[in-house]
């Protein structure tokens, strides 16, 4: 492996993997068949997101039924929260979409119960699909989702805002005790106007990658946690010397510039988060330029990181047109056409197939760029957390606030993120 100390670059130019995988199904379905031109079959398709996003998800659909006039496409869709509430309905009734945009954390909830198709009874092909992503769409053996795209986490920090501290940019080659002096140092000379950032340790996603540095399984394959208290203990401890020092902003500020992120609104000088939030930051930052680099690690050679599907394709198990919901789903995921509509609005195209056919520019580049540099890095995607995980990344989100509130000790904390982790597994057990 490459040494980390060799990464000197903010944002090195990398060569894309030319891994080749087998297709996820060869077999063609026991039923659900397509239509004619003249006698088209219809095919339910829902999403979240905003409206830019459903402009651009219409525009891919009329691509789609331009290309296969047997097949029609109803689209609709709604925001995050509303999505979920109405998926939960569909399933207890027992109907829903054909075709679904997903997110991984809902994998297993629904793969486990039989609610979504085995996308390996179909055809949809996956041979430009990197061989350590597709792992995170499969439960048992079983494929249930594919990437349409990727994101990876990194650390965002401006530029502009380091050159007015004296302060230099950093080249992603820190372990978290010079991450956190170069907190603690934008902290000080920040003077109360900038601070650092936020507490890191409160992100779910980057204990993750954590625990991926120190080679801990974040859960067992039998659906338990893969992490004792201790461990959890660890990585409070992190920050422990930093919180209530300019070097992360306060629990109540973050709270009052809700719903943007600090980072976006100007109060810290980074942020530890997913790469494809660039232009939502750009946007409200005001910004000129912001950029990335690898997240801190103690081992140079293991960051911990991986690309996670920043979305994923399904379909309902109960679908009565297997092949149509297949086609849709393959076209979504590898024409170069769709991913010229969306750029990196959904992250990185997941497909190479779609990466080596779209003209990226500007933020976008950005965010390609910042994946090519890491590629050395990067590991197997996560299996689909374990049932009921949504909940999980919200409390702990919420316990790690109460920490910075003061409210709770790093004992508390953990006592009461476990005991809510430990009832959540029983329950779905």
């Amino acid at each position: 492996m490459i040494n980390r100390r060799h990464f000197l670059t903010t944002v090195a130019v990398g060569t894309a993997s030319a891994a080749a995988l087998a297709a996820c199904g060869t077999g063609s379905s026991s039923s659900g068949g397509t239509g004619t031109a003249e006698k088209p079959v219809t095919i339910n398709y829902t999403w979240w997101g905003n409206d830019d996003r459903a402009e651009r998800t219409r525009k891919a659909i009329a691509l789609f039924e331009s290309k296969n006039p047997d097949i029609k496409v109803n689209g609709n869709f709604t925001d995050f929260a509303g999505y979920w509430q109405k998926r939960a309905t569909e399933a207890a009734g027992g109907g829903l979409p054909d075709v679904m945009q997903w997110d991984l954390s809902y994998l297993r909830d629904y793969g486990q119960r039989n609610q979504l198709l085995d996308l390996g009874t179909v055809k949809i092909n996956t041979d430009a699909f990197d061989k350590s992503l597709l792992p995170s769409g499969q439960i048992r053996g079983k494929t249930y989702g594919i990437p349409t795209s990727t994101n990876a986490f990194a650390v965002y920090y401006d530029p502009a805002k380091l050159a007015s501290l004296g302060i230099a940019e950093p080249d992603g080659t820190w372990t978290y005790k010079e991450y956190n002096a170069f907190l603690a140092e934008v902290g000080t000379k920040g003077n109360g106007a900038l601070f650092g950032s936020t507490d890191y340790t409160g992100v779910w996603w980057m204990f993750n990658i954590w625990l991926r540095q120190n080679n801990i399984q974040a859960f067992t394959e039998d659906g338990k946690l893969g992490f004792t208290k201790d461990d959890l203990k660890k990585w409070w401890n992190q920050t422990a010397a930093l919180r209530g020092t300019p070097a992360l902003v306060s629990e109540e500020r973050v709270t009052q510039l809700a719903p943007k992120s600090p980072f976006g609104s100007n109060v810290t000088a980074s942020e530890v988060t997913w790469d494809n939030f660039m232009a939502a930051y750009l946007g409200d930052s005001g910004a000129k330029e912001l950029k990335l680099v690898p997240v801190p690690s103690d081992d140079p050679d293991n960051l911990g990181l991986f690309l996670k599907p920043s979305m994923l394709m399904v379909a309902s198990a109960k679908t009565k047109y297997k092949d149509a919901a297949a086609r849709f789903i393959d076209f979504m995921v590898n024409d170069p056409e769709v991913s010229n509509i969306f750029k990196t609005s959904r992250g990185v195209p997941a497909s190479k197939t779609q990466r080596d056919g779209t003209t990226f520019e500007g933020t976008d580049k950005l965010v390609v760029d910042y994946e090519k540099s890491i590629e050395q890095y990067l590991k197997d995607a996560p299996e689909p957390p374990i049932v009921g995980f949504g909940t999980l990344e919200t409390s702990f989100k919420r316990v790690s606030s109460d920490l910075n509130y003061g409210k709770l000790t790093i004992d508390g904390a953990a006592d009461s993120w476990f005991k809510e982790a430990e009832d959540l597994i029983k329950q779905n057990a």
